[in-house]
């Protein structure tokens, strides 16, 4: 049977995703392609449309219009990575001029936002003739002379306001630029730096003018629109609105009618898509048979080896298991018994792998008590004493967020078994990962809350009540047991000695590891709804970006919720962020000092949280970094050794 598998191994190659699709790319004027979900209106079906919200026109053949209401706005240029198209300014509108731009009638542009567009918070407007100086930006007002290699004055050029700052809420996500008429201004213009979220490779300060509209879909419909190896993120400038994105190695639109998510990976210096990501077997007769043969000789080997250790073991067992069970001072379990409770250790039954620090996994025990059954692969007695020894000090630790340990078993060799109560209602990688438990709905907000705060207080009380301080070293999501009050249940401590590691469960992020880092990266978990790899580097750039609402879990309807809410999912990513800056083994920021920040929000309503800390907040945090740097730069240069 074990040689059958191999040579199917060696036979079949896995099957791709990712399929290209099979529409013909529409064409308009200088446009060779139109990005989904848009569609030019020639009668074809190919593709499918989510709304006659992305229907466009082209006009001769030359001009691609989009409609919008009862205007129509030409397109200019597409920005596929960031959502964004920019359409141009109403013909024979420029009104005003100042040394180096022109300005068009503000009441021109009567473009309002609606369920699938708004204007972007990438514009950056120029405007003309206000009344109220306070709009204006000194550092952004002025424009460069080529004949001087000078840049006028803010005086010179008008006035300059950036949509992304929201200041003092003149500004906000869905309003038109009417609102700036309020402050008496006549003109305006307006444009975007095409090398920021372009996808097409613009070197940064590449400006275009014209006015970047956002696109999104309602939450209603994105459910089924997304490919397979996609994920749902937020818009930052359509109330509501959500879009489609690929996984990490993974490229497209990330939409199923779209071009999807095509595999993606570098071979031999070369970028390749699809099939070529994976490795082609070819079933040769002679290479086969001697990986046949290889494969027999290696089974038999390993078998003998195996035989003669296990019978090594039994012989030092029988030695020492009457110390070892005294080391264990709570209830002695059998093997035999708690291999039922799991079923074996299947799979079905596994709740999280903690890497060398073991895997956890949920029975039931004869009697009907649940529990959470910790397996810890030794190498040696002395690494099996110090799991018994650990185990012995948290089992004396009372606090209301711990697991309470029931007991242990010592007679499965190397492999100790550490027995935890379970309160039965999964754990945080669960409900956040999954959509609910039992078909129930996901965490609220208000129970996320509750989580961070809970689970903040029971490591801060580890560290500085305890003498000598336990410290968990294998903090994750998936080491959080709920109730069904959904309180918080803490197990997986690392019970031996550990070398040094990466923060969280994932080598790819690169952060100096301990319990306040690996708790900043579950923060960022319960903000997002889920649980990836590159979770946190992407996360850390839309929150220095800031594009909170980008990070926050669609399914918490960022938009809809009020403002102290908003402010308080600011303050969690606030703190989760300099949990991975400052978290490391510096010790720049304590547990104490989290649990101090986290506890009081629970406590908070609307009317108590006024503005403990606004967008500065985030500004500080990223500026006082020596990580900044870093953060800016791609995914793919953060992961590079």
């Amino acid at each position: 049977m074990i040689m059958i598998i191999f040579f199917l191994l060696l036979v079949v190659p896995p099957a791709a995703s990712g399929d290209t699709r099979s529409c013909a790319p529409e064409k308009c004027g200088s446009f060779d392609s139109i990005p989904y979900p848009f569609r030019i209106d020639n009668g074809s079906d190919c593709g499918g449309l989510l709304s006659d919200a992305f229907r466009l026109s082209c006009v001769n053949s030359t001009s691609l219009f989009v409609n919008i209401g009862s205007y129509g706005y030409e397109i200019i240029h597409f920005f596929p990575a960031s959502g964004g198209l920019l359409v141009a300014f109403a013909n024979n509108t420029t009104r005003y001029s100042s040394s180096c731009r022109g300005y068009h009638d503000i009441r021109s542009f009567r473009f309002q936002a609606n369920d699938y567009l708004g204007i972007s918070k990438d514009n950056l407007v120029g405007l003309y003739g206000c009344g109220d100086s306070s709009l204006c930006r000194s550092d952004c007002g002025g424009c460069p002379d080529a004949n001087t290699s000078t840049t006028t004055t803010f005086t010179d050029s008008g006035c300059c306001y950036s949509l992304s700052e929201d200041r003092d809420g003149v500004w906000q996500v869905g309003d038109s630029f009417s609102v700036f008429e309020e402050f008496g201004c006549k003109g305006f213009s307006s444009w975007v730096d095409s090398g920021s979220g372009s996808g097409s490779g613009s070197r940064s300060g590449d400006i275009r003018y014209g006015v970047k509209l956002e696109w999104a879909v309602p939450s209603d419909v994105i459910k089924d629109a997304c490919d397979s190896n996609a994920r749902i993120v937020n818009a930052s400038s359509v109330t509501f609105g959500m879009r489609c994105e690929c996984v990490d190695g993974f490229v497209g639109d990330g939409f199923a009618k779209g071009t999807g998510c095509l595999k993606y990976c570098v071979r031999d210096g070369s970028e390749v898509y699809g099939n070529a990501c994976y490795v082609k077997r070819h079933g040769r007769g002679k290479r086969m048979l001697l990986a046949g043969i290889l494969a027999l000789a290696l089974s038999i080997a390993t078998l003998i080896a195996f035989f003669c250790l296990l019978k090594r073991q039994s012989k030092n067992l029988d030695q020492n298991s009457v110390p070892l069970q005294k080391e264990c001072r709570t209830r002695l379990f059998t093997h035999t018994e708690l291999e039922q409770a799991t079923n074996g250790f299947s799979n079905d039954q596994k709740l999280v792998d903690i890497g060398d620090g073991g895997t956890i996994y949920t029975g039931t025990l004869t009697d009907g008590l649940k529990v959470a059954i910790h397996k810890v692969h030794c190498k040696n007695e002395i690494n099996l004493i110090q799991v018994l020894s650990r185990a012995k000090i948290l089992s004396e630790v009372s606090h209301t967020n711990m697991a309470r340990i029931l007991g242990c078993s010592v007679d499965s060799g190397y492999t100790p078994l550490v027995v935890y109560e379970h309160p039965g209602n999964g754990t945080l990688e669960q409900h956040l990962c999954q959509t609910g438990i039992d078909g129930k709905m996901g965490l609220d907000w208000h129970n996320r809350l509750k989580i961070t705060a809970q689970l903040s207080s029971v490591l801060a009380y580890l560290q500085t009540d305890i003498f000598p301080p336990v410290f968990h070293h294998g903090l994750q999501s998936g080491c959080v047991l709920l109730d069904h009050d959904m309180s918080v249940k803490l197990v997986g401590f690392r019970l031996t000695d550990h070398g040094s590691d990466t923060c969280g469960s994932n080598s790819n992020v690169p952060f100096s590891f301990n319990d306040v880092c690996a708790l900043g990266v579950v923060l960022l978990e319960i903000l997002a709804g889920k649980k990836s790899a590159e979770l946190a580097t992407v996360a850390l750039r839309k929150i220095r970006n800031g594009n909170v609402e980008e990070v926050v879990d669609p399914m918490l309807y960022y938009h809809e919720q009020p403002p102290y809410r908003k402010e308080q999912m600011g303050i969690v990513a606030d703190v989760a962020t300099r949990c991975l800056l400052f978290g490391g083994d510096d010790g720049r920021l304590g547990m104490n000092d989290v649990a101090r920040e986290l506890i009081p929000l629970t406590k908070e309503t609307g009317d108590h949280v006024g503005s403990r800390r606004g967008p500065a907040g985030l500004e500080e945090t990223f500026s006082n970094s020596s990580l900044l740097q870093m953060i800016s730069l791609s995914p793919d240069s953060i992961y590079a050794p």
